[in-house]
């Protein structure tokens, strides 16, 4: 065959090639669509989003009206040197903020403190720029904390992240359990009471530190189980970690690692979402993947240290940091409760228990 009767062959091998080519693109195409596609229809869609913040959305803390829930709030940072903390109401709409708060990263919130003989809810934030932690009055956010307590002080990894509230049943004392951006490998977390100083403003005591940490990123989610008397806290790309949270007991022996496994990220936001006195999940951020990975409240059964995978749950919040939710009935809205999650978007979205619920029990 001469180099004329070649040519029309090598064109057709050519264009055969990059049709084969295109094909196999757009087959690749179609089948990344297919699967976002999926995903989509997996994914579970916030029944509110919040209006946004300013800077960057990190950690929501819910706050229960006992005298008409349907009044509750949501309290959320804005992590920003020039940032805030936000009130928002169940419909998303931003109530209050109050500004000036050095890089508030995490909140969380306590019932009835004893403040000048009388009972008031307290939000308690992190403010990482200035090595404090800030205690405010709630509904209105009002400081009562006289400038903010100092934390971690001597040491020379400071910056304030995560905090959770623990309510001792007995008393009814109340104690900040406080993580940072950095620290040792033992007594990572330090806890303090908080305590009414006589003169109108709440300080704080170091009653302990303790706490074990990996070393390989940060501890900045942490939640408490007041009834139960654990705190958990998520060692980032580790697990989650638990431990007993009454400072009394004198037990700083860890009692759990779990969730070690099938986190494609970092471990974020842990909310406790409770059925009953002991039963109910403890929902942990799965950021990488955009999911809530789902445990039992009480363990396994015959062991309570033990945390079984119960379902793996997409949410429309994008690379969740904090979290929170509450069984308790807020109206027709939500009369079985809500899980609330951070998304990137500066936003914060809120999910119907109801249709949670029916993720787990369909995983399940």
């Amino acid at each position: 065959m001469d180099k004329r009767n070649k040519t029309p062959l090598v064109l057709a091998l050519i264009i055969a090639t990059l049709a084969f080519g295109c094909q196999s693109a757009n087959n690749k195409k179609d089948d990344e669509a297919v699967q976002q596609t999926n995903h989509l229809a997996d994914t579970l869609q916030a029944t509110v989003i919040t209006e946004t913040v300013k800077h960057d959305s990190d950690d929501p803390a819910i706050w229960i009206d006992r005298k008409n829930a349907e009044n509750s709030l949501i309290i959320g940072t804005d992590k920003d040197s020039d940032g805030a903390l936000y009130a928002f109401d169940l419909h998303g709409k931003i109530v209050k903020r109050v500004d000036n708060i050095k890089r508030p990263n995490n909140v969380d919130i306590a019932y009835d403190f004893s403040l000048n003989g009388k009972k008031i809810d307290i939000a308690v934030v992190t403010e990482r720029e200035r090595d404090k932690i800030r205690i405010f009055a709630l509904p209105d956010l009002v400081p009562v904390d006289d400038g903010g307590i100092d934390v971690f002080v001597g040491e020379a990894e400071r910056a304030p992240m995560g905090i959770a509230l623990y309510t001792r049943p007995s008393d009814r004392e109340i104690f900040a359990i406080v993580g940072r951006k950095s620290g040792p490998a033992e007594g990572y977390l330090w806890q303090y009471q908080l305590i009414d100083n006589g003169k109108g403003h709440i300080t704080g005591k170091t009653v302990r530190k303790f706490g074990k940490y990996s070393g390989k990123k940060e501890i900045e989610a942490i939640a408490v189980d007041n009834e139960l008397g654990y705190i958990y806290y998520s060692d980032e790309q580790t697990g989650l970690r638990k431990y007993i949270a009454d400072p009394d007991a004198n037990n700083n022996e860890e009692l759990a690692l779990f969730g070690e496994t099938g986190f494609s990220k970092d471990h974020e936001g842990i909310a406790i979402y409770k059925t009953g006195q002991e039963t109910g999940y403890i929902l942990v951020s799965n950021q990488g993947s955009h999911t809530f990975m789902v445990y039992p409240r009480e363990g396994a059964e015959g062991n309570p240290n033990s945390y079984p995978l119960l379902a793996e749950i997409p949410v429309s919040a994008m690379e969740t940091d904090g979290a929170d939710a509450t069984s308790v009935s807020l109206g027709t809205q939500f009369p079985a409760g809500f899980l609330v999650a951070m998304s990137t978007n500066r936003t914060f979205h809120i999910f119907d228990w109801r249709e949670v619920s029916e993720r787990i029990e369909q995983k399940h």
